[in-house]
């Protein structure tokens, strides 16, 4: 897989539950709509964008250990570079093809891009299929991912600009539902650090940081 293909690791086709879901509005233990996961990915987006606007050292650590923030940032944007073209019909290598280089202006391009994203899953059916780098899948899976992927990151930006770390908890209830199924394989997909154990009992924020191997116990 190129560097730059679009991350994938979801190991489930089902519509996942939404068991922690208190505060989304969505009574507990019923599935979550592709509606209700355009809502988690604007609000996702909008939150990762407040807190863009706090950056003031791009060179800074993060908590993903190979990326400064800029290194982060542009993780984000490159990933929203790709849904309008695979939402499209696009191969990964026909896509691949069309992406832009970003420009330094990486606030401006994350308005572009994550505008350009949020167009696109606003029109597609969630039952398309979507071509990624070895597997097609329903683009409501895709969104469930890459949602979740920025809800994530949001607590990553957060961390290394000294900015509010606590995230929406209706957020994190949504990106739960994704994660918690696939505890066993995430650090085998090779896009996460090993689990970080934690109480049963610890915040459902701090338990999903924890299965990505994030620890937010840890002085910032």
């Amino acid at each position: 897989m190129n560097e730059r293909d679009p991350r994938f690791w979801n190991t489930h086709d089902e519509t996942l539950r939404d068991d922690h879901a208190q505060t989304t509005g969505i009574e507990k233990g019923h599935h979550m709509s592709f509606a209700d996961w355009l809502h988690v990915q604007q609000r996702a987006h909008l939150a990762f964008g407040e807190r863009l606007t706090l950056v003031t050292d791009w060179s800074a650590p993060t908590p993903d250990e190979d990326w400064d923030v800029s290194a982060l940032v542009r993780h984000v944007i490159e990933e929203q570079q790709w849904v309008p073209l695979l939402l499209a019909g696009r191969t990964v290598g026909e896509a691949r093809s069309r992406l832009q280089p970003l420009g330094d202006d990486l606030a401006a391009e994350w308005e572009r891009y994550s505008a350009d994203a949020t167009r696109a899953w606003a029109s597609v059916d969630p039952d398309t299929m979507v071509n990624l780098s070895y597997d097609s899948v329903p683009a409501s899976a895709y969104l469930r991912e890459q949602a979740s992927d920025v809800i994530v990151h949001t607590w990553d930006l957060a961390r290394a600009v000294g900015a509010d770390e606590n995230l929406d908890e209706s957020l994190v209830a949504a990106a739960w539902t994704v994660f918690e199924p696939q505890k066993d394989t995430l650090e085998a997909s090779g896009l996460f650090a090993s689990p970080v154990p934690i109480a049963e009992d610890a915040s459902l924020q701090s338990r999903l940081l924890a299965l990505t191997g994030r620890d937010d116990r840890l002085a910032a």
